[in-house]
């Protein structure tokens, strides 16, 4: 009897009374041998992105011509390889990701190999190399102070160097005195306008 309902982070909340219509955590599985899952990561995320996409736009929420995507860590890793390499979306919001996986030389998630043992794998997931393919909109977000080891603030710093230097449309939002994940109010306030704004821009 003391238990209320909630939706959890607020962000898709305001999405929602944005006009949007939201897939929340949808999911997006990259299956295989666990020794090598990352050989065919990018073949599965932009696999199972269009069925996302197909789905939505079938069961008639969705204009196929205005979606965004967004995601939080490794989430956002996700996001901007999304950009770079489909044109399903009209912009993506990045936030506290991993963006040059040579940076996190010794493994990361659940590649165990290191950047000397399966350099093709580093390169084929890290968008910052495709940086130049990225020419739809998108939203840096990330904690000056991310303590999580392989999202240090530098992977969104370059990232976000990169994609304007190669012309590309990008902003970065750097969160002062927030870690990996963001716990103050006025975080939270400038990540929902940030997000918003963005999208009403380039997506609505």
């Amino acid at each position: 009897t003391q238990r209320f309902t909630t939706l959890g982070w607020p962000l898709q909340l305001f999405c929602l009374l944005d006009g949007y219509a939201v897939i929340d955590n949808p999911s997006l599985p990259v299956v295989g041998d666990p020794n090598k899952i990352y050989d065919t990561y990018m073949e599965q995320l932009i696999a199972g992105a269009q069925a996302a996409v197909d789905k939505a736009v079938e069961l008639g929420y969705v204009d196929r011509d205005r979606i965004g995507v967004t995601g939080h860590s490794h989430g956002g890793l996700m996001t901007v390889n999304l950009l770079a390499h489909t044109q399903l979306f009209r912009a993506g919001v990045a936030r506290s990701g991993a963006y040059n996986r040579s940076l996190t030389a010794f493994g990361f998630q659940n590649e165990r190999r290191t950047v000397w043992e399966a350099p093709d794998v580093y390169f084929k997931v890290s968008p910052f190399f495709h940086a130049d393919q990225v020419k739809l909109p998108l939203l840096l977000i990330h904690g000056e102070a991310d303590a999580n080891p392989g999202t240090v603030p530098l992977q969104s710093q370059t990232l976000f160097e990169a994609i304007r230097g190669n012309g590309g449309t990008a902003r970065l939002v750097m969160l002062p005195h927030e870690s990996h994940g963001y716990t103050s109010m006025e975080s939270t306030e400038q990540v929902i306008y940030e997000m918003l704004t963005w999208f009403d821009k380039y997506v609505k």
